[in-house]
């Protein structure tokens, strides 16, 4: 149950910013923010699910494009040993090659942005669409983009939408303080944003975040990991 805010600027030559935090099981290893990936996606860096070789976050510097990948609950009947991993969809869009069909894979939002603008692709089991962002700060987690019924986002996509990130340097903090605020609460609360969803039947914690700029002059992106799973100890970004 990942979470990603993103701001879309209405200048197209300005950044689009992005905050990313990463839900997973403790106990899959997983490789920092590095270039992991021979050809063909080498110049390619990102956060590397070590288990299955693909990645949580990926960016291309030459492409100037930056793909998140977040779980989706789907109603596909396909059996287990049909699906592949959803770790190869990342590599993928930073490649160019976006989802289509009907995706052999459990459900997912795949968040993807470029110099051109962002998107949200959504596969729930039975039809992919594709939702362009339009400029304005947004909230994805495990439902449709600003989905008012997530209580996480209902509770802090205002509170991103009044935190203008700085002009340069740590663009970041304003948001950084966002997500710490919100830690004030219980990683069970629904509202939360670091979150610890074993109480929900889900093995699954807040681990790591990642901020990005893209923009026509590149893409910039920073990682830090919390000191503990599902606990706020602050967060070095570097």
């Amino acid at each position: 149950m990942c979470t990603v805010v993103i701001r879309v600027p209405a200048d197209p030559d300005a950044p689009t910013r992005l905050l990313a935090v990463r839900d997973e099981d403790p106990a899959r290893p997983w490789n920092p923010l590095g270039a992991w990936w021979p050809e063909p996606h080498a110049g390619v860096v990102g956060v590397r699910d070590a288990r299955a070789g693909g990645a949580w976050l990926a960016a291309d510097a030459e492409s100037r494009r930056l793909a998140v990948l977040l779980n989706r609950a789907d109603v596909s009947t396909r059996p287990e040993d049909e699906l592949v991993s959803r770790g190869g969809i990342v590599l993928d869009a930073v490649a160019g090659r976006l989802p289509e069909g009907e995706p052999a894979t459990h459900g997912f939002n795949l968040v993807d942005v470029d110099p051109a603008g962002a998107r949200v692709l959504t596969w729930d089991g039975e039809r992919l669409r594709t939702t362009a962002l339009e400029p304005g700060t947004h909230m994805i987690a495990h439902d449709d983009a600003d989905d008012a019924g997530t209580p996480r986002i209902a509770r802090w996509l205002p509170e991103f939408r009044a935190a203008e990130p700085s002009a340069d340097g740590d663009w970041w903090m304003p948001w950084v303080e966002v997500l710490r605020r919100s830690a004030e609460l219980e990683p069970t609360d629904d509202e939360a944003i670091i979150r610890d969803n074993r109480p929900h039947g889900y093995p699954t914690q807040s681990l790591l975040a990642c901020v990005a700029s893209i923009s026509p002059d590149g893409v910039d992106v920073h990682y830090g990991e919390l000191d503990r799973p599902g606990r706020w100890g602050g967060l070095e970004l570097v």
